[in-house]
């Protein structure tokens, strides 16, 4: 297996992850919903999508039109962060539980989750992208990818976590956690 054909399998295994997420983050915003959760940030929620979605692409157009010599200890080791990524995220989203999902929904009068790696980041999910944003496109050296992206995802997170404390400003402080707490 060439080196590129092992980067297409390792961009598809995360697109798979992806979808993965999707149906996650489907059901547990029905749920979030079911309980009276209220929706923010609708307005970048297309924008994010598209950005993520065009990342997956971008570096494997990357990857075809460059066809750059990576090192193997760059590909190894960015694969590395890319899997410690993958790590933090689900065990992001199995602290959250059904309150999880991709969307900012805070289901009110419930406290924010203080558990698992919210202990100690505010927004741990985006650790992990901020991560795999530079990491997946370097596993093949795609770095003009890992750049564009880094930058256009800074924007896009600024407004996504100015939106995200706005709406868990709403919702109660710290009292004991419970599995059914709201969280976007």
């Amino acid at each position: 297996m060439t080196t590129l054909t092992a980067f297409v399998v390792v961009v598809a295994l995360v697109a798979l992850e992806r979808l993965a997420e999707m149906v996650v983050s489907t059901r547990n915003a029905a749920w979030s919903m079911a309980r009276g959760g209220v929706e923010s940030g609708r307005g970048h929620y297309p924008v994010m999508v598209l950005l993520h979605t065009g990342f997956l692409v971008a570096m494997l157009l990357e990857a075809f039109w460059r066809r750059p010599d990576v090192p193997p200890a760059l590909a190894w080791s960015m694969l590395a962060v890319v899997v410690a990524a993958q790590a933090l995220r689900w065990w992001c989203i199995a602290t959250l539980g059904r309150r999880w999902n991709t969307r900012v929904i805070i289901v009110p009068g419930l406290a924010p989750v203080r558990s698992g790696p919210y202990r100690w980041f505010r927004h741990p999910n985006y650790v992990a992208v901020v991560a795999e944003g530079v990491a997946l496109p370097l596993v093949h050296g795609c770095w003009i990818t890992a750049l564009l992206f880094t930058v256009a995802n800074a924007f896009l997170l600024r407004t996504r976590i100015r939106v995200e404390d706005e709406a868990l400003a709403t919702l109660p402080p710290d009292s004991e956690h419970r599995p059914d707490q709201a969280h976007a």
